[in-house]
């Protein structure tokens, strides 16, 4: 049976995940790459029916007046579903991480023992508007050994149904069980409650959205949450910086995919640049049609930006805005991203080794970076096939999470007769 049954409740769905978790621990990593070339497949092969099912999901945010960040995020076409399978394959290409030994030692009486990976056993995820999560965290987590239940949202229920259905059938093919990968979006908000509910069942849970659902589901869950932030990112231009570099860095940064979390919401200039960066900067914005808005003193630099609004600095635009502000050093600068920034990811521009190391020690983000575009902190850049999120956390996992971030540990002692002193 390749569908979820109607009849059935979120935590009869619950316990099926937690028996096919224990039948995928018992899988080798070559049974589950075979399981997701078969994914990838049913995926190419699904496309017409996947681009119908999102085509009507589009049509009602539209009538919804979802944000066009959400659409953009929603909407799958043949370039985005050739890169999904894509994705799975390289997901399936990867090192298997289940077994591996990461440390062990044998003790002056015999005995050995090993601290080796393992599945965490059930992975939830509950997201928004984004049909490529279902296929992404449902690849890695079968790839990892670990079976997932998905709360997608309503706004792509559409496509994420018809995703989750192909999926199921193609692993029940490959000779992987079907209730490995499960969905809860027939139930709606309850049954996202109900997930968020179920310690001892589910074994860790990933939000993966706006602030408003982290938050939500930080606060509400009994379950151990790995957060995944929200991406108030900042990009840092220093008194030495190169105009054509930074101008470069930033646009790509804001405009080159304005709807994701890795995008540059905050651009903070050093007077001593300012006269010369601005111009530039501002010539590459406006013509990637960005709204510029900024405080006093960059509005004095040019009249074309735009007055920041009184959260301007906290505000994960999504779309094409940008914040733009003045600063005095490199300690205001350092300073103004730890009161306003979400700890995803931050930026310099700098010839300066001296500044460059001074950000990357103490600008405290999941990832800092010199002279490179906000737009490479992804998990598939990273070499991770796909990521499930962008942990802003510090326990665990930190930055894009791949399959090592979708274990964890246990420790295998062998003996042969020894006991303690």
């Amino acid at each position: 049976m390749t569908e979820n049954a109607s009849a059935s409740t979120v935590s009869q769905r619950l316990d099926a995940a937690r028996r096919a978790s224990r039948r995928l621990a018992l899988t080798t990593g070559s049974e589950r790459e075979s399981a997701l070339e078969a994914v990838a497949t049913a995926i190419e092969r699904s496309a017409n029916e996947i681009l119908s099912a999102n085509a009507r999901d589009i049509a009602r945010g539209r009538e919804n007046s979802l944000a066009a960040g959400l659409l953009d995020r929603l909407t799958l076409n043949e370039t985005r579903i050739s890169g999904l399978a894509d994705a799975v394959r390289s997901i399936g290409a990867l090192t298997d991480p289940v077994g591996e030994v990461l440390r062990g030692s044998v003790l002056d009486n015999g005995v050995k023992i090993e601290q080796v990976r393992v599945p965490f056993g059930v992975v939830g995820a509950i997201y928004e508007a984004r049909p490529n999560v279902t296929v992404d965290i449902a690849a890695l987590a079968l790839r990892s050994g670990n079976a997932v239940v998905l709360r997608g949202g309503s706004a792509a229920i559409e496509s994420n149904t018809t995703l989750t259905r192909i999926l199921r059938g193609a692993i029940m093919d490959a000779g992987l069980p079907a209730d490995a990968i499960q969905s809860i979006d027939d139930f709606g908000r309850d049954g996202a409650r109900e997930l968020m509910q179920a310690r001892g069942r589910v074994d860790v849970l990933i939000p993966r959205g706006s602030a408003s659902l982290i938050n939500t589901v930080v606060a509400e869950s009994s379950v151990p949450v790995i957060e995944t932030g929200a991406g108030v990112v900042h990009v840092y231009v220093d008194a030495d910086a190169d105009a054509a570099m930074a101008a470069s860095i930033i646009v790509n940064a804001k405009a080159q995919r304005p709807s994701v979390c890795n995008a540059a919401e905050t651009l903070l200039i050093h007077t001593d640049a300012a006269h010369e960066v601005l111009p530039s900067v501002m010539h590459g914005l406006l013509n990637a049609g960005v709204t510029v808005r900024g405080d006093e003193r960059a509005r004095a630099l040019d009249a074309r930006i735009e007055a920041a609004a009184p959260d301007e600095w906290s505000t994960e635009h999504l779309e094409l805005t940008l914040g733009v502000r003045i600063v005095d050093s490199l300690d205001e600068a350092i300073e103004h991203i730890d009161t306003y920034s979400t700890h995803h990811t931050d930026a310099i521009i700098t010839k300066s080794v001296r500044s460059s190391e001074r950000f990357l020690a103490e600008v405290d983000s999941a990832v800092v970076m010199v002279n490179a575009s906000t737009r490479f902190t992804d998990g598939g850049v990273f070499g991770f096939g796909a990521e499930v999120g962008i942990s802003t956390q510090k326990l665990h996992a930190r930055g894009p999470m791949g399959l090592a971030e979708l274990t964890s540990t246990k420790w295998l002692v062998r003996g042969d007769g020894q006991v303690r002193a």
